[in-house]
């Protein structure tokens, strides 16, 4: 830009000299010379600060390397290579025959768990009934022993021999004793039959739910054989083929998608050159690969850190002279296109020119719009390596 200002003088100097006759001496050369200092030193200063310019311009865009969440044998990449994709449009289909047997075999244990939540119903059941069962036989073993007790209190009270005997007595109250340890018995199985069967995790059996979850996870793993793209966009330099290992584990992509809608325009401007710039200022852009076209845009915002300030943890200390931090960065502005550049050849990490247009010294952007054209009628020129 520097460049095209002093050529473009240096032609208007030649065309006054030789148009008015003017000699070419020492004081018309010095005269001429600090004249063009000062109306370029001028011009570069009101234009750098009020509109300013970079050649540092790009297209970046967004990749996401393609790992698979599940590991085995690929069986089929249907995906073609930049071809548009829609989301969830199949990239590639892992074996899933090992991840449906493990399905298979959650699901057969969850109905089989289930099976043994309905026995253990029914062992309730049966075991209340024991305890129901239990209960008669002592109150009949009871009644017995009472009976012959009774019998015998009679017979003394009233002056008679003992009806039965001492030893009938003692057996019929052993009998009660022996139904009435079976009630405790059949309670207390009865207890271990309800807390097995009533145990629950949110109304579920502990063993039904932790199936369940394992089902869940094997088929969440069978859905995994088959990946999908995760946003419109596509997949560039496709190398899988069917018969390769694609595994979860190092973390290896198997290919590269690119997300089609995630790009920003990103202009670099030195640190002082945007102290007048706002967002919604008016800017054009000049790409290289479309030599003498000029697309209208604008400033979609100033990302306010810069990479030489970033701080990570670490075992070392800040070293303010390590090359990372030595050079004072630029500050990066997001330029938003107003017009479509679907007619162009312009692929993601393509470079640009951008000018930016403030609301001060207005007139002196006309100059700036000139020499940015004229840099743009530039790029026709250019040599294949």
């Amino acid at each position: 830009m520097d460049l095209l200002l002093i050529l473009t003088y240096a032609a208007l100097c030649y065309a006054i000299f030789k148009i008015f006759r003017i000699p070419v001496n020492q004081w018309t050369l010095a005269t001429s010379v600090l004249g063009g200092i000062f109306l370029i030193g001028t011009l570069l200063l009101l234009m750098s600060y009020n509109h300013p310019y970079t050649s540092d311009a790009r297209i970046y865009f967004t990749s996401a390397p393609v790992i698979p969440t599940v590991g085995g044998q690929v069986i089929e990449v249907p995906v073609t290579p930049n071809a548009p994709l829609k989301k969830g449009d199949v990239l590639f289909r892992i074996d899933p025959r090992p991840y449906q047997f493990t399905v298979d075999q959650k699901t057969a244990a969850l109905a089989e768990a289930k099976q043994t939540v309905l026995q253990l119903k029914a062992a309730l059941d049966a075991a209340n009934a024991a305890v129901v069962g239990a209960e008669a036989s002592r109150d009949r073993s009871q009644q017995a022993f009472e009976k012959f007790q009774a019998s015998n209190e009679n017979a003394k009270s009233s002056g008679r021999g003992a009806v039965y005997s001492e030893l009938e007595v003692e057996n019929r109250r052993g009998i009660y004793l022996t139904a009435e340890a079976a009630v405790d018995t059949a309670r207390a199985q009865a207890t271990q039959a309800k807390l097995a069967y009533e145990s629950e995790i949110n109304g579920t059996n502990p063993t039904v739910a932790r199936l369940q979850a394992e089902l869940a996870n094997a088929q969440y793993e069978l859905d995994q054989t088959t990946v999908r793209a995760p946003s419109a966009g596509y997949v560039t330099q496709v190398f899988l083929r069917p018969g390769m290992m694609a595994n979860p584990l190092p973390l290896r992509p198997v290919m590269v998608f690119i997300d089609s809608q995630d790009q920003m325009l990103g202009a670099a401007f030195i640190q002082n050159s945007l102290q007048r710039v706002n967002v919604g200022d008016d800017a054009e852009v000049a790409f290289k690969a479309v030599p003498g076209k000029i697309f209208k845009a604008r400033v979609q915002g100033i990302i306010d850190v810069m990479a030489q300030g970033q701080l990570q943890p670490s075992g070392a200390l800040i070293d303010p002279q390590s090359p990372e931090r030595a050079a004072p960065g630029q500050t990066i502005a997001s330029i938003e296109l107003l017009e479509s550049t679907e007619g162009y050849q312009l692929p993601g990490g393509v470079v640009a020119e951008v000018a930016v247009y403030t609301h001060h010294w207005h007139h002196v952007a006309v100059l700036r719009k000139v020499l940015l054209r004229m840099s743009s009628w530039m790029n026709y020129v250019f040599l294949e390596h």
